[in-house]
């Protein structure tokens, strides 16, 4: 229930306990499940989201109704928090790849709650910029390197925010469909099943539906420059 969830991230770390309950009693409770979208790119943005369980997939549609997906976030990380500083329509489309509980703050509780306690802006902004950061590396990534490694290194990526440690290594529940993971590393899902099967191959990893399993960790970053 509400009551035992403890949310973190930016817009807390910078709050005591008392002030971090207070402003998350402010927000609301929304269960998604997987596959529901939470709101459309083009759509006015009004609020912020904080995720506490579950995992939301940020996502772009072309003019020609190529997909790519942005982002894979999990519990912790907020979405949608462009609307408090640019007002304006929705960059991405959001949806649950899992079944997730999402708190949501509209626009003016946040100012006001901000207002109040500048420390979590400083944070908030943080945050901010380090999704800017991965933004520019994935847009590097597409110039510089090649597919098997953009694969790699987002098997690594996944890894340090869901993987879990193992006997054989770290097995990674990322939820993502073939067609998914293709739209993450950018490029088609064939060139990205290649790129897999050959890390199998090679005894680096193993695929077990939408989960993975990293074996050769080293090997994987050795391959992800």
């Amino acid at each position: 229930m509400a009551e035992s969830v403890t949310l973190e991230g930016p817009l807390f770390s910078a709050l005591d306990p008392e002030a971090a309950e207070q402003l998350r009693a402010e927000m609301r409770e929304s269960h998604v499940a997987r596959g529901v979208t939470i709101f459309r790119e083009g759509e006015p943005g009004d609020r912020l989201f904080v995720i506490a369980t579950g995992k939301i997939k940020l996502g772009q549609t072309s003019s020609d109704g190529r997909e790519s997906l942005l982002a894979v976030l999990g519990p912790g990380e907020m979405f949608g928090e462009l609307s408090l500083f640019d007002p304006g329509p929705r960059t991405a489309t959001a949806t649950a790849v899992a079944d997730a509980l999402v708190f949501e703050l509209g626009h003016d509780q946040i100012v006001s709650w901000l207002e109040r306690h500048p420390g979590a802006a400083r944070h908030l902004l943080g945050a901010l910029a380090r999704r800017l950061r991965r933004t520019n590396e994935a847009l590097g990534d597409l110039v510089f390197s090649d597919v098997p490694g953009r694969v790699a290194k987002a098997l690594l990526d996944l890894s340090r925010r869901f993987g879990v440690e193992v006997a054989e290594g770290v097995r990674v529940h990322h939820d993502l469909t073939q067609e998914e993971l293709a739209q993450l590393v950018g490029a088609s899902r064939e060139t990205v099943n290649k790129a897999l099967a050959d890390f199998v191959s090679r005894g680096w990893i193993r695929l077990e539906g939408r989960s993975v399993v990293l074996l050769d960790v080293d090997r994987l970053t050795y391959r992800a420059r």
